[in-house]
């Protein structure tokens, strides 16, 4: 169902995932000298990999967000993906593999990942003691490693036709909002990023869920997402929730523990569910559902509430708004149970300033 939210001068529409007359620039990114987008057809899923053994950075869809992805096991191309992100060195990366048994050959398996493996292939990312084939520059110099097995059909192929297992940060400026649809890491990384394997819009639309297991007496959340807490606990018992934010100069636990990040330029305000903010004038006002009345620059994430559906769309608004120049963006909280916990948490760290 088409989403839509009203303001005084434009529409802002949602449509099979794809947000309508959001990034002009897109169209004059596409005449520019960058080699088009590679398609889901085997020759260009074949490109990709190739391109990925030569030691160059491909953007490749995944079912949480779009990711900057690099042969995980060659440092140059990892470096690579800190220069092309403007990422410091402190943030570990994630690594994408095919199955456990590519999993084994980066970190020590723990007996607890036999309870959790239904979510894989799936959002869900692991951090566990590491193997010495991994570089220090992916773990940020710690004996821990974080590892997913995605599910995203094209993400899956090229790793198939790589053969490398492929460290891959979501495709973006360190910092800011990540990006849900090819358009997203062309208008944002452009020269720097020329080989982007368009899939559509990402399922999920949030980042993984970070699970710790790497000590043996202790699980932690160390970032919800769309595998949540809740689910989480029925199979693993009592989990601790990491809450403090990481300082940014001392290497991370994971990645998006910064208490800034997700970012747009514009300034964000957060309103508790089921309350109307008073807003200053030129802001936008950004609700989890269909308000009753639409009056200003209000916009909404879905037609019937929930923060299901509403997630998804959450990345691409923030980027079209951020782009439109209004003083504010003003975004509802959802309730902090399930999918709202990740919700949230994006949220509140996008607002950080």
């Amino acid at each position: 169902m088409p989403v839509w939210g009203v303001a005084p001068l434009f529409l802002f529409v949602i449509k099979n995932g794809t947000p309508l007359g959001a990034y002009d620039n897109v169209t004059a990114a596409l005449n520019s000298p960058l080699p088009p987008y590679l398609t889901a057809q085997p020759a260009d899923l074949q490109r990709a990999a190739d391109l990925l053994r030569q030691g160059e950075c491909v953007a490749l869809p995944t079912e949480t967000v779009y990711g900057l992805a690099a042969d995980a096991l060659n440092e140059q191309a990892v470096a690579k993906i800190f220069a092309i992100k403007g990422r410091p060195l402190v943030d570990p990366l994630i690594v994408h593999v095919l199955d456990l048994s590519a999993l084994a050959r980066l970190a020590v398996p723990d007996a607890r990942l036999e309870q959790i493996a239904g979510w894989w292939p799936g959002p869900l990312t692991v951090v566990l003691r590491r193997r010495s084939v991994v570089p220090d520059l992916v773990t940020a110099g710690q004996n821990t490693v974080a590892i997913r097995i995605p599910a995203h059909p094209l993400f899956r192929e090229v790793l198939q036709r790589s053969g490398c297992p492929l460290a891959a940060p979501s495709a973006n400026p360190f910092g800011y909002i990540s990006p849900t649809q090819a358009g997203h890491v062309r208008t944002s990384l452009a020269e720097r990023c020329p080989w982007i394997v368009d899939g559509g819009a990402c399922e999920h639309g949030l980042e993984s869920t970070i699970l710790d297991l790497s000590q043996p007496d202790r699980v932690r959340l160390l970032r919800p997402g769309p595998i949540t807490l809740e689910a989480l606990q029925q199979k693993l018992g009592p989990i601790e929730v990491w809450q403090r934010a990481a300082p940014a100069q001392q290497a991370q636990l994971a990645p998006g523990m910064l208490e800034r990040h997700y970012s747009p330029r514009t300034a964000v305000k957060l309103f508790p569910q089921g309350t109307v903010p008073t807003v200053e004038a030129g802001a936008a006002v950004v609700f989890l559902q269909r308000p009753a009345a639409l009056t200003g620059a209000v916009f909404y994430l879905s037609e019937l509430g929930g923060v299901e559906a509403a997630a998804p769309h959450l990345f691409a608004l923030l980027r079209q708004l951020d782009e439109r120049g209004f003083a504010q963006i003003y975004v509802e909280l959802a309730a902090p149970v399930g999918l709202g916990l990740a919700y949230n948490d994006r949220l509140t760290r996008a607002a950080a300033r």
